[in-house]
Order: C-alpha cells, then structure tokens, then sequence
C-alpha cells in the first residue's frame, strides 16, 4: 500500500500501574496476547499499511523492546538447523523495518512522549499508535484512517461510543457527523459523565500532522500534572480542521486487566493450532461452573 505516512509513533514509557507487579520491571507493551507482545500487533498494524519507519518512546526497564525487534542471530540459526522454517519467516518479517528509540526521561503524559519524537518526524504526517488499545487484525482501522487523511490533508482521530459510565477514562468530543466522519468542534480530557458533550470516545489511532508540535511545546500540564495530547488538540482545532473516524470493527482495551483477557480468549480461539482444543476447555470450564 503506497501512503503519504511514512511514519509510526509508538508510545512506550508508560509505567503500567495496572498490571502490577507484573510490569514492576517488564514493559507492559511486551505483554503477550497468546504469542506476540501487544507492541508487536501494533507494529504489524502499520506493516500492513506501507509504513516502515517506527519512533518508539521508551523509559527506564524497557530494553527488552529494544531487543525483541534486534536480529537474533543464534536463535535464528538453531531455527534453521531444526527445520522450523514456518517460525523462522514469522520472526524474519520485521528484519526490514527502521526502527528509532527515543527515551522519555520523566513520566510527562502522552504529549510529551510525542513531542520527543519531533526530531525524527520534521515536517510529515505520522500516525500515532497505542499499544495497548489492540485493534482486531481482521480490521483494517490505520487504513480507513490514512484513506481520510488522504482526503482532508488533516488529523484524524480515531472514536468509539463508549457507555457514559466510562467517559471519564477517555478525551472525549464535541463534534457534528458529516458524512460518515465526524468534523471536531471540540474535545475534553476525562470528563465527568455530567461534563461529557458526548460519548464518543478517543482511543488509541491518530494521524497527526506536524502542526501539534508547536501545540505541545506551549502545552501546560493538565489532567494528572501530564502533558495531554487531548488538550494540545483542542488548541489545534481552532486553527485547522481535524476529523474523528468512529470504528466499525473491535478493539480491546489491553491495558485493562478485563480487557487484556478478552483479547487474549479470542485470539487464542481464532489460533489454528489452539482454537479446537481451547474452545472445549472454555466450555468444559464454563459447564463446572453452572
């Protein structure tokens, strides 16, 4: 797929406060959905729209995502040598991509992890992807929002409708739906259900352009004493039009606990080789319960 994004930014230095102690000194982006950490997924997400150059924000306790995406040589010779070719090609399709890290030195929030990416990205459009909101693979959600952005040359922004129960885990936006997108009038940092002007919630897509740096070097603290992404944007939509993408297909909130189960039931039940014998030891499990 030929695309004017070129590039992918991948944030990873979040501390993972959920998943502890799990996460105490392991990356919470290497948590495995069946057999591939969640950064994984996110990163055969944008393959599978023509970027190949990754900028991963990093901090402290996350080398093993450095050395997940490293050739292993001794292990790929031992995979060879044993005939295990079919593993061999799973690891050997992310040897051609180009890969940045970047550390993020203090736990500022999501907009900061973008700013330090500035460097890297310059003057292009990029996309913004978050690990931990996993998108169903059979769902080409990164395409349908490259495809608007192709059209309307400003960022987008992925939505879901969330119950109003949970706004005040998300930004959330003011917005009127022309067409089958929706042009953003405005947007607020986990409000409170009575505060919400909607239920359309951002989640973990966005293809941004270089205009939000600016935004985010005048960004001020908000939410949690972190620089947030949500307000830098609400700045920007004064001054360009940006666009909200409601999904149509699933995604799995991997940094919640429940959410990180679900996921990992159904993918290990679309699995070939787990599905079957997966599938009777839910329903025999489900059966002892009744």
């Amino acid at each position: 797929m030929k695309t004017s994004i070129k590039k992918a930014i991948l944030p990873a230095a979040g501390l993972g406060t959920r998943f502890l102690p799990a996460t105490k000194a392991s990356p919470k982006e290497m948590m495995p959905i069946v057999d591939k950490p969640l950064i994984q997924y996110a990163v055969e997400e944008s393959l599978s729209c023509g970027i190949k150059d990754f900028i991963i924000i990093t901090g402290k306790y996350k080398r093993t995502i450095e050395d997940h995406f490293d050739t292993s040589y001794r292990l790929e010779e031992k995979l060879k040598a044993s005939g295990k070719d079919k593993m061999l090609q799973e690891l050997n399709k992310l040897n051609n991509i180009n890969l940045a890290y970047i550390r993020q030195r203090a736990p500022l929030g999501l907009g900061h992890a973008i700013l330090c990416a500035k460097p890297f990205v310059k003057d292009e459009p990029f996309a913004v992807i978050l690990s931990d909101d996993v998108i169903d693979p059979e769902y080409p959600l990164l395409k349908e929002m490259i495809k608007v952005y192709e059209k309307k040359k400003c960022p987008i922004i992925a939505l879901e409708e969330v119950p109003m129960s949970e706004v005040h885990r998300y930004g959330v936006i003011d917005g009127r739906l022309e067409g089958d997108i929706y042009k953003i009038k405005n947007m607020v940092e986990k409000p409170t259900p009575d505060k919400a002007p909607s239920s359309l919630a951002i989640i973990g897509r966005y293809i941004l352009t270089p205009e939000i740096f600016k935004m985010l070097e005048e960004q001020a603290p908000g939410a949690g004493g972190e620089i947030q992404l949500t307000d830098a944007l609400r700045k920007l939509v004064k001054k360009t039009p940006i666009y909200g993408y409601l999904i149509r297909g699933r995604r799995y909130d991997a940094g919640d606990k429940l959410g990180y189960l679900k996921a990992t039931v159904d993918f290990a039940l679309r699995n070939k080789e787990l599905s079957e014998g997966f599938k009777n030891y839910l329903i025999d499990k489900v059966k002892s319960l009744t």
